[in-house]
């Protein structure tokens, strides 16, 4: 089905909620709701994530860590982030 034909489909599909403004409404909140955009910050891509892994196995070799002898030290230095 090519775009102009489902353009077409569409707007038979909708011509008989035009009368209602209830429906209307609904729709409106529908298609606002599916157009939004939405980005999560914490998607990469595969590379991205494969570099950041290397940067961070290269830190470590360096010694550019941070090392903690229990879970308390750990979720103190988390906290103070």
């Amino acid at each position: 089905m090519t775009a102009i034909q489902l353009r077409a489909e569409l707007f038979r599909e909708i011509n008989p909620i035009l009368d209602n403004e209830g429906m209307m409404l609904k729709l409106l909140k529908y298609v606002k709701k599916l157009t939004a955009k939405k980005e999560d910050p914490t998607l990469m891509t595969k590379e991205e994530f494969f570099a950041r892994v290397d940067e961070a196995r290269e830190q470590i070799k360096r010694g550019n860590s941070t090392r903690f002898s229990d879970r308390e030290k750990m979720n103190e230095w988390l906290n103070s982030l």
